[in-house]
């Protein structure tokens, strides 16, 4: 019963039952206690670093009790990201993994040659949206010139609500957005997530933004 509750075979488990197993995986990991019954081959040992990515105060609280580092989804969930990177910051307590916090931000970035190709590109991320919220099958699509004819202002709304804190625009543009981003949110790392349907387009836009993180500050101080 605890091989099978390790791999997850219980499906009761649900979320409140998240500290806990994020304990057990911990254990897994680290060194091998007396008396175990279960153990990770391979893993035992390992000590493979575990970040948190999370969407919500909940996750954010979690990491920092537990001296993790901790990744907010703000490329689909923006809503909580000041609020949780405030209480990350303020429940963080050091711990063998860390002395003092470090904050993630997954973001979506497309950078271009010009603000408008950025936005044209920037359609496909927003008909991906547009679909998951129909409820039909999710897939990058190609970029359209205008999503006017595609979804309706209720559907815009909604797509908006989940993709506001993407920086989409000339390099000027990406750099003045990463900038403020990071400034009004003390991220020590951005993950930048880049939805092209062209892949030539995705690592264009990655090496643009290669080109201008020598130029961007990551670590300001941030008041909690």
């Amino acid at each position: 019963y605890q091989t099978m509750r390790a791999l997850r075979r219980d499906l009761q488990q649900g979320g409140e039952d998240f500290p806990a197993l994020l304990q057990e995986l911990q254990t897994y990991l680290g060194p091998e206690r007396p008396g175990q019954a279960v153990k990770a081959i391979p893993g035992q040992g390992s000590n493979v670093p575990i970040t948190l990515l999370g969407s919500s105060g909940f996750s954010a609280q979690l990491a920092g009790m537990r001296g993790l580092p901790f990744a907010f989804a703000a490329h689909f969930a923006p809503d909580y990201l000041y609020a949780a990177a405030e209480l990350y910051r303020s429940h963080f307590r050091p711990s063998a993994v860390l002395e003092q916090p470090y904050f993630m931000v997954a973001v979506q970035v497309i950078a271009a040659e010009a603000d408008a190709e950025a936005r044209r590109l920037f359609t496909t991320p927003q008909q991906r949206f547009l679909r998951l919220i129909r409820n039909e099958p999710v897939e990058l699509l190609p970029p359209v010139d205008s999503m006017d004819a595609i979804w309706s202002e209720r559907e815009r709304a909604a797509v908006e609500s989940k993709l506001y804190a993407a920086i989409v625009g000339s390099e000027s543009t990406v750099k003045a957005g990463v900038q403020k981003l990071v400034e009004a949110t003390g991220a020590d790392e951005l993950i930048v997530v880049t939805d092209t349907y062209d892949h030539a387009d995705r690592l264009q836009s990655y090496q643009r933004l290669a080109e201008l993180a020598p130029a961007i500050e990551l670590r300001p101080t941030v008041a909690v």
